[in-house]
């Protein structure tokens, strides 16, 4: 009854209680992971689970263990004892994961529950995940979200093995990060007056100011969070379009510096773009600064998608670049925009993301892009794969949960469209053999799901895009359709059906079948 499906599980009549005198057998490097264990059990618990040198429950960290990968473990429960082994604490983690949700429901929740015998199936798993990345994005630039919540999401990312949180800080309603040296980006860019009612183009409005900005302790105190439990924050700041939030806070960064513009109500893809001169180069340049001195990842998103030309097309000074640097069109100065920025991020050591638009033959190899505008069996990713770079599949269709799960008209208001949990489980991100394309030298990382929020205006309303699709796509990350015993749709549907039980446990906001959506926001997250 496991989500995802572990690669080979073999399971056995009786179980393991774990009771009061249950204690833990830690080798060197394993006691964080430990910490996890308790911290994840004891609420529903009050199972103390002590280190002890005969402890029935061990966490071996063994480095020689290289045939399960960075992220794999083998666990076995039988009646006595549970030995959880793994290379790296990032496999250790994947177990305990494992070892949750193998427990009663009410062991997921956040109140005691006396008198449940707290009982593991005896089995045998060997696991290990499919892709390195398997993630979700969440833009909180369009619905401001507390952090309390992004520390209840990354939770529920971590329950279900995945390790990428891509955090969408900033775009035309509203910019969410603080930095010190463009104070007016928060002070300014965090609010809007009001929000368009509806899809793009409503032209309707509901006159109440939204916003909100995250300190920097709040943003390293997520980071810090998230790493404990083996999720890696991704940052995002868009440019150079999907930057209105940036103008209005700074016109000088646009390509009108004479016209003050407010934050963007609407929804859709607003025209101001950042200009090319030097300024609006340096500010970006300055603001990836402070985000990598926050963020530690690896991975920089720096946005790239949907930037008009409009302006640049009737701007002297961005035409004027355009044949300084020899290009075709206004068009191409997206990508050498690009490249500038990129090229900072590299000089510094990280490997900057962009959302692929097909035409970024001006990007550096070392950039990883994501492919979103078609399946990912589509040109746009064999030509990113072809052209050397690492892509992360995100095909609207498979993995985009704005839109509604279903054609249901009790739905919430999504994109005209339906991504359901059949869509999502059916996809195989790398079929056999690869598109005739060709596959290049570049390398596909892995997969993520997309929750933009013009419509989820609140935590419960974002919990309810989520779930229970979020976890047909850990399934797709993590379990291989072809080399899963038991990975089938059937399957799927029966654990998912268990797995109901745990998010009721956990509080979680998910459709059901026949039951209308609630959209109602949890007290508990401010």
């Amino acid at each position: 009854m496991l989500i995802p499906l572990p690669h080979h599980l073999l399971e056995r009549s009786g179980h393991f209680t774990l009771t009061e005198h249950t204690a833990l057998r830690l080798t060197p490097g394993s006691e964080p992971v430990a910490r996890l264990l308790r911290e994840t059990l004891a609420p529903a618990t009050g199972l103390p689970l002590p280190a002890h040198a005969d402890g029935q429950l061990a966490l071996v960290l063994d480095p020689l263990l290289t045939g399960l990968g960075p992220e794999g473990y083998g666990l076995t429960v039988g009646a006595e004892a549970v030995l959880l082994r793994a290379a790296t604490p990032a496999g250790l983690r994947n177990g305990v994961q494992t070892l949750r949700q193998a427990l009663p429901p009410t062991a997921l929740g956040d109140t005691p529950a006396p008198g449940v015998p707290w009982r593991l199936p005896l089995m045998e798993i060997t696991d290990r995940p499919r892709f390195p990345w398997r993630g979700a994005m969440l833009d909180v630039a369009r619905h401001f979200m507390p952090v309390a919540f992004l520390h209840r999401f990354v939770d529920l990312l971590a329950l279900h093995k995945l390790n990428v949180f891509h955090l969408h800080l900033t775009d035309d309603q509203g910019w969410r990060m603080p930095v010190p040296r463009h104070p007016a980006l928060t002070e300014v860019g965090a609010w809007r007056a009001e929000s368009m009612v509806g899809r793009a183009g409503s032209r309707r409005y509901d006159g109440t100011p939204h916003g909100g900005a995250y300190t920097r302790a709040e943003l390293t105190g997520l980071v810090e969070y998230a790493a404990e439990r083996g999720v890696t924050v991704v940052p995002e700041i868009e440019m150079p379009g999907h930057t209105r939030a940036a103008i209005a806070a700074y016109p000088r960064l646009g390509n009108r510096p004479d016209r003050r513009l407010p934050v963007w109500p609407e929804w859709g893809v607003c025209d101001s773009v950042l200009g090319v001169h030097d300024a609006a180069l340096d500010f970006c340049r300055e603001v990836l600064d402070e985000v990598m001195d926050v963020f530690p990842a690896r991975h920089v998103h720096i946005g790239g998608d949907e930037c008009p030309t409009t302006e640049w097309a009737a701007s002297d000074a961005a035409l004027r670049r355009m044949r300084a640097e020899g290009l075709a069109g206004p068009a191409a100065l997206r990508g050498w925009f690009l490249r500038q920025i990129a090229n900072h991020l590299i000089d510094q050591g990280r490997t900057p993301v962009t959302w692929d638009e097909g035409d970024d033959e001006q990007l550096p190899p070392e950039v990883v892009t994501m492919a979103w505008r078609t399946g990912a069996h589509g040109a746009p990713a064999a030509r990113s794969l072809a052209r050397g770079h690492r892509v992360v599949l995100t095909p609207w269709e498979r993995t985009y949960l704005d839109y509604p799960r279903s054609a249901d008209p009790g739905e919430p208001l999504g994109q005209d469209g339906t991504v359901t949990v059949r869509d999502i489980l059916a996809w195989d991100p790398v079929p056999v053999p690869l598109p005739e394309f060709g596959a290049g030298s570049g390398s596909v990382l892995g997969t993520q799901a997309q929750l933009w929020t013009e419509f989820a205006p609140t935590p419960a309303d974002v919990e309810y895009l989520a779930f229970p699709r979020l976890a047909a796509l850990a399934e797709v990350a993590w379990s291989p359709r072809r080399g899963t015993p038991g990975r089938n749709s059937r399957s799927f549907t029966a654990r998912l059906a268990a797995h109901s039980a745990r998010l009721d446990a956990l509080g979680v906001n998910h459709r059901k079948p026949r039951r209308p959506p609630r959209r109602r926001a949890d007290a508990r997250l401010g």
